[in-house]
């Protein structure tokens, strides 16, 4: 398929989620949660394919499950203060069973000649990588703000608007000015040039939210710190989309899946933003935003 043809699939697909995703932020809660269970899954599922490929079979029903179940129970945490106790006070003990259980399951079901140490990395790497970092989504909705709330969603919003910028500037500069590569050796796609325009592209983003979109729902944040956030995850979008093209290079394919028109998969779709949105979280934290 021509790169003309993909970039049409591609904005065809973002002209119906896009709408469907403000919406379904905007209202949050459980229908969120429940959406990012679901991507959690599904992207462990597509990790634990590039791992098959390469001879190595996961634990696939422990780790699908604990995929679903880690978004729903962060948004219980944060919906219920007795939740959250509980969950504060029992999560080290929880995740010493949970690794536990992933070892002694290894040691029943695979042989020394089955790379056991890889099955027990790979199974973990997928509920870590696919399931957990997503839910730093629910940090940002849901930390001040509760369903229904137009602040919590364009706080949300931003950090996913940078990234969109970003890659969507990184592309036609790349193409436009070419260059030196940025990591040949992981994606010989991507340029310097690309990757400079991308983080310019990001930084444009902060102006706009910062001087119209943010005042609207009630959201004060400076625009030196707006852009000093869109400066960082421009950078940090970049290094995870490389990290996730590492995954598919290893295991010799161009997408993890096949699941969305015109983007791949959903280790794909969400590459950047498995780093974008903890980082976020985290700065928005630091500056006093949530």
């Amino acid at each position: 398929m021509s790169t003309d043809s993909n970039l049409v699939r591609r904005v065809g697909f973002a002209v119906v989620a896009i709408p469907l995703a403000l919406v379904l932020v905007w209202y949050g809660g459980l229908p969120l949660a429940a959406v990012l269970a679901v991507a959690g899954v599904l992207g462990a599922r597509e990790l634990c394919d590039l791992a098959d490929r390469q001879g190595v079979r996961p634990i696939r029903p422990l780790g699908f499950l604990t995929a679903a179940a880690l978004a729903p129970l962060a948004y219980a945490a944060l919906a219920s203060p007795d939740v959250h106790q509980w969950i504060r006070d029992a999560w080290p003990y929880l995740a010493a069973l949970w690794l536990i259980t992933l070892l002694t399951w290894v040691l029943a079901v695979r042989a020394p000649t089955d790379r056991p140490l890889s099955v027990a990395g790979v199974t973990l790497l997928a509920v870590a990588y696919a399931g957990a970092l997503p839910v730093f989504l629910l940090a940002i909705r849901h930390a001040q703000h509760p369903i229904r709330s137009w602040s919590g969603a364009w706080l949300v919003f931003f950090p996913l608007v940078v990234t969109w910028v970003c890659d969507t500037a990184a592309m036609f500069g790349g193409r436009a000015f070419g260059g030196p590569k940025l990591a040949p050796r992981v994606s010989p796609g991507k340029t310097r040039s690309g990757s400079t325009a991308g983080v310019i592209g990001g930084l444009l983003v902060a102006p706009l939210f910062g001087a119209w979109i943010f005042p609207r729902v009630g959201v004060n944040v400076p625009i030196w710190r707006l852009l000093v956030i869109a400066g960082v995850l421009s950078v940090i979008g970049q290094i995870g989309d490389l990290a996730e093209s590492l995954f598919k290079r290893e295991a010799g394919v161009k997408d993890s899946s096949s699941l969305i028109p015109g983007h791949g998969g959903v280790l794909d779709r969400f590459d950047s933003l498995y780093f974008v949105l903890p980082t976020a979280a985290a700065l928005y934290h630091l500056f006093g935003v949530i």
